[in-house]
């Protein structure tokens, strides 16, 4: 009972390390950058907010989610997740596009940057977020793995501009700076656009990618009682918890306790298909079903 009660504090604890990490190099970052004159350090100054608003997002939602279900969301604070995604997105929307409007016209006007002061900053950013990611990798609940993975890409991004500014020491090329900022925005608008498409199917109550409804209805058939499935919706509340309702015609009248027997059968391979949430409806066969898509 100890370990349940200490892991979702653990997981918090553990995102918040993360957030204060990332938010604080990323005002060194916009200092840094506007030091040294470098777009691509003020582009990854944007990705490093983005991802300061989602790792306070999800701290938040950590310690939100341990509320459970209320009187006015009877589903629990998941879905809140969607709103902090859309107003991340947004973010991250219009900072790449100042930042584009500014590096296109610099990468045929390049301007001089302080390399040394871009150098030091790579490395300081790859120690930090690297620093970032073993701490959330201590843990294991999905929140943890998806920030994880999300600062993976910022530690790629800072080799990038380590690579571009001892390129830059040796050789006069200063529109590697503003190529380097262009690369890193397109980056950033193509994953926005990834969980802006991924946040909308979520909104749009649209099946998930990971549920194979025919695969469900096939393995439900399976089970001797049951004569047909239909009725059968499927969404999802954030992303990763899946919810189902669905009717079953069986084969014959059962009494409760044999109808019992049955719904643990069917919820043993809704369990077993990412379904998290079931609502059950059993019909006999002279029933008529009364909604209009049965």
């Amino acid at each position: 009972m100890g370990h349940q009660h200490d892991h979702p504090h653990q997981a918090e604890g553990n995102i918040r390390v993360a957030f204060f990490l990332n938010l604080g190099f990323t005002i060194i970052e916009i200092i840094g950058g506007l030091y040294t004159n470098s777009l691509a350090i003020l582009s990854d100054a944007l990705h490093d907010l983005g991802d300061s608003l989602s790792l306070g997002l999800s701290w938040y939602f950590q310690k939100l989610s341990k509320e459970g279900r209320t009187k006015t969301f009877s589903y629990g604070y998941k879905r809140f997740s969607l709103l902090g995604a859309i107003i991340n997105s947004i973010v991250l929307i219009v900072g790449s596009i100042i930042i584009l409007t500014h590096a296109v016209p610099q990468l045929f006007h390049p301007e001089e940057t302080n390399v040394k002061g871009m150098l030091y900053l790579a490395i300081l950013g790859i120690i930090v977020n690297g620093a970032a990611i073993l701490k959330l990798r201590k843990g294991d609940s999905i929140n943890e793995k998806v920030v994880s993975l999300h600062l993976l890409e910022d530690v790629f991004g800072w080799v990038a501009v380590l690579i571009g500014s001892i390129i830059m020491m040796y050789v006069n090329a200063p529109f590697i700076d503003p190529l380097l900022s262009i690369l890193i925005s397109l980056f950033v608008l193509y994953n926005v656009y990834k969980n802006l498409k991924q946040s909308f199917l979520i909104i749009l109550q649209g099946i998930p990618d990971n549920i194979n409804i025919n695969g469900i209805h096939t393995r439900l058939k399976e089970i001797r009682e049951i004569t047909t499935v239909h009725d059968c919706h499927v969404w999802s509340m954030d992303g990763k918890y899946n919810i189902l309702t669905i009717h079953l015609v069986l084969d014959k009248d059962y009494t409760l306790s044999e109808q019992a027997e049955l719904k643990k059968k069917v919820w043993n391979v809704l369990k077993s298909e990412s379904i998290d949430h079931i609502t059950l409806e059993f019909e006999s066969q002279d029933e008529r079903c009364e909604w209009k898509d049965c």
